[in-house]
Parts: C-alpha cells; sequence; structure tokens
C-alpha cells in the first residue's frame, strides 16, 4: 500500500468510526455472543500470583476460553507445563492460544511446538517485535520468512499460526506498510493474523475494511476499547468510542473464530475488575 493510498484508507476509517450508530448497525441482525473469551496478559498481576483462583473468578464471571503468554523453557504463566494443563482444565477455561515472542521461532520452534501440542492449544500467536527486531523492510521480510517456516512445522501438530498486531505495522516504513509486507510474504493458508481491534483503531485503519481485504485470514482478535481522553488509552469495552455491534456483525468477512478480551492498563479499579466490566457488557450485545 503506497503512501496516499493509506492516508485516504485513514481517512475513511476515520469518517466511519464517528457515523451515528443506526447507520454503522444498518443490515445487522439482533444476535447475541455465545461464548467469551481473555487474554491472561490483562490479569498478569493476578494470575502469575494465583492461578486457580484468578481462573476460578474469571470463569464465574462467564469466561469460557483463554489466551496465554509467558510461555518458553516448558513453562506456561510460570507453571511448568503439565501443571498448568492440569489447573487449566480443572478451570473449565479451554485453551485456545498462547502468544509467543520471535524466540520461540528460533533453533527450539520445535520444542514450542511440541509444548504447545502438550497443552492442547489451537494458535500459536507472535505477539510482537522488539524495536531492534523492526527497524527496516528486510528485516521484516526476514521474520515473514521465519513466519513461514514456523507456522509449516505447527500445522504438522495440527496448530494453527498467527500474527498480533500493534500500532507500528501500521505506520510507513521505507516508503511501504509493514502489514502489507506481512500479509505479501507469508502464505496466507498458514500466517493468520490476530486483529487487535484497539491498535488498528489507534493506528487509524478501519477493522471492517481490514476484515474484508483479508477476507477469512482474521480468526483472532483482540478486543479492547479506545477512549477519546488524551492519548486515546485503553478502556474497558463499552466504555469508549467502538461500535462493538458493528465489528460483531462484520465477523464472517474476517472468519472470526475466537476473540479475546484484553486491556493491558488504564484500569478503572483492577485488571480483573476491567474483565468483568467487560463481559458484562458484551453480554448484553445484540450484533
Amino acid at each position: 500500500m503506497k503512501r496516499r493510498d493509506f492516508i485516504q484508507s485513514a481517512a475513511l476509517a476515520t469518517s466511519a468510526a464517528f457515523l451515528a450508530p443506526n447507520a454503522l448497525a444498518n443490515g445487522l441482525k439482533d444476535e447475541k455472543i455465545k461464548e467469551f473469551g481473555f487474554q491472561s496478559y490483562t490479569v498478569r498481576d493476578f494470575i502469575m500470583k494465583d492461578m486457580p483462583g484468578t481462573l476460578k473468578r474469571l470463569r464465574k464471571a462467564g469466561f469460557d476460553y483463554m489466551e496465554g503468554f509467558n510461555f518458553s523453557n516448558g513453562q506456561l504463566l510460570g507453571q511448568p507445563i503439565a501443571e498448568a494443563k492440569k489447573i487449566i482444565e480443572d478451570s473449565k477455561i479451554a485453551l485456545k492460544s498462547i502468544h509467543i515472542m520471535t524466540p520461540n521461532l528460533g533453533d527450539n520452534m520445535q520444542q514450542t511446538v511440541d509444548d504447545a501440542a502438550e497443552l492442547g492449544t489451537e494458535y500459536l500467536v507472535c505477539a510482537f517485535l522488539m524495536p531492534n527486531e523492526r527497524q527496516s523492510l528486510d528485516q521484516y521480510k526476514a521474520l515473514c520468512e521465519q513466519f513461514n517456516k514456523f507456522s509449516e512445522l505447527a500445522r504438522k501438530s495440527g496448530i494453527h499460526f498467527a500474527y498480533h498486531n500493534h500500532d507500528f505495522e501500521f505506520q510507513e516504513l521505507e516508503g511501504q506498510i509493514p502489514m502489507d509486507i506481512i500479509l505479501k510474504e507469508t502464505n496466507p493458508n498458514d500466517v493468520k493474523i490476530e486483529l487487535d481491534i484497539y491498535w488498528a483503531r489507534k493506528a487509524e485503519v478501519n477493522p471492517l475494511t481490514f476484515f474484508r481485504d483479508n477476507h477469512g485470514r482474521v480468526p483472532l482478535w483482540h478486543v479492547k476499547d479506545l477512549a477519546l481522553t488524551e492519548g486515546k488509552p485503553m478502556t474497558e469495552v463499552g466504555n469508549g468510542i467502538i461500535d462493538w455491534r458493528q465489528m460483531f456483525g462484520h465477523k464472517k468477512d474476517a472468519g472470526l473464530r475466537y476473540f479475546f478480551v484484553e486491556q493491558d492498563a488504564n484500569f478503572a479499579e483492577d485488571s480483573l475488575t476491567s474483565l468483568e466490566t467487560s463481559i458484562k457488557y458484551l453480554k448484553k450485545l445484540n450484533y
């Protein structure tokens, strides 16, 4: 995507963001969300201290599945793989996805896949690129080669691979948009996108356009809201400006399978309470 086209797309996205709710919801049906997921990074201050108790509270709140983080060296969430698996199974919450970092894609990639298979997860997701990993388009292209190699290995164990965005992937670098490189240089059948809707909107990208342009390639979402205060911080779902009825109404364009409520910071009270606030809103949502 050239700079001119990107700016035009961003302008359209900004305009769409401020359409009246009735216009945004046009043609949508009154359906309910049936199952709810969360990203465990949100409650990292709780779950690393008391994993069973934290999962019990979130199950009581209505969450059905989760996405893990802190996955390396034979551990998940600070617990050995076997123990983490037992705690999660006992909680009656399903582990659908796990965030990984680029070191997981290196020499120990087979161990990463084997541990993920033992845990029974369906997805492994590259969570973030460190600043020194994304200084040039050549670095992105090299990462895409890693993504293709890792995704092929994961597929052999029945595990899908995806890439999770922030805002920097949508910011021009050497005259191009890095996300365009990721989409073009990776195998669309094996490398999917986990769209963080907050970060996309903060980058002035219209998620609905992204879904349509990459039909069926966005099976995972991060669901967190954007507040129109200084810095546009994250906020509880329903407390910001994102039209979630519109988002879920276009889930088929994305190919949505699972979404994970997430909030990294800016909690009204604490991280657990913020997840409870978000799921209360989503339970009432018609789309």
